[in-house]
């Protein structure tokens, strides 16, 4: 079990999130830290119903996953001015296994009004599950990607300050 968990939750095929979510797993792997990357598009989950989806076993593995790491960074698209609902819905069917984890959040949407995304869902972490929120978000537009892969050099820089900054809490 890796301590470091990145999930990427867009379900789409050409994501952007999950390519900020794999060049975090690289730096974390530049820095020698044991990551798992939790992609949610090869994760079968059942949707949330409050009753049977808690015994799937893709639940199971999930909250496995995210109860034994200490930080988990979130690589989400945003949808509707908010975090993908397939993150939400990793919440809602692991929940308990979040408790006291320190948050980070990688956000990739079409422009720059949604910034402030993923408040709500941190504000949730925060109060239902006593989650430290890392207080630098990585927001990155359309304009930062060009023939799938991340073309700003600012947004890579973002990236690996918060890894950064995940070490160092993690370790304080």
């Amino acid at each position: 079990m890796a301590e470091y968990l990145v999930v990427a939750g867009s379900l789409r095929g050409s994501s952007r999130s999950r390519v900020l979510a794999a060049h975090l797993v690289s730096f974390y792997e530049s820095k020698g830290v044991t990551c798992h990357l939790l992609d949610l598009r090869e994760t079968n989950l059942p949707l949330c119903d409050g009753e049977e989806a808690y015994g799937h076993m893709a639940v199971r593995t999930c909250s496995t996953l995210i109860d034994a790491a200490r930080v988990i960074i979130v690589a989400t698209p945003i949808y509707n001015f908010d975090v993908s609902a397939a993150v939400k819905n990793l919440v809602e069917l692991t929940g308990d296994a979040w408790e006291g984890k320190i948050v980070g959040f990688l956000c990739a949407a079409g422009g720059n009004s949604s910034y402030m995304a993923p408040m709500s869902f941190a504000n949730s972490l925060m109060l239902d599950f006593r989650c430290l929120i890392i207080p630098r978000f990585v927001y990155a537009t359309s304009e930062d990607f060009r023939d799938g892969r991340l073309h700003s050099q600012g947004v890579r820089d973002r990236i690996e300050r918060l890894g950064d900054t995940s070490l160092a809490i993690r370790n304080a």
